[in-house]
């Protein structure tokens, strides 16, 4: 429970943190791994083009741009879990077997997507 808690703290303070709004190019060795990784372990409810499913919100959304959701927020998800906060999709369950590197690859593919693809309006 204390773990749980721990995260969603880690979570929330991650959330609006940085001023970041543009994102650079990322290292397209870890692009290539996240993708592979993403299809995976995403995709089932992120959707494999990120726009989302009926399981999962879209990662292109503005509300995933690196000065509100950084990197470490989409670390401390896959890693620990997040509970509901800006969708009605119910909490995201942790995601099981990714080492560190997997995850850093998979948010390098997602922020590669954000950068060429750009972000949709939140909300929807």
């Amino acid at each position: 429970m204390w773990l749980a808690w721990a995260a969603t703290m880690l979570i929330v303070a991650a959330c609006g943190s940085g001023s970041e709004t543009t994102i650079e190019p990322q290292d397209p060795d870890l692009v290539t791994a996240g993708n592979s990784l993403y299809v995976g372990s995403c995709a089932s409810c992120h959707g494999t083009d990120l726009r989302g499913t009926d399981l999962g919100p879209s990662h292109l959304s503005a509300v995933y741009k690196p000065n509100h959701h950084g990197d470490i927020a989409f670390e401390f998800a896959v890693r620990f879990g997040v509970p509901q906060h800006h969708w009605r999709f119910g909490p995201m369950p942790p995601v099981e077997g990714l080492s560190e590197e997997d995850i850093e690859s998979i948010v390098a593919f997602v922020r590669e997507q954000q950068r060429t693809e750009g972000f949709e309006p939140y909300p929807p």
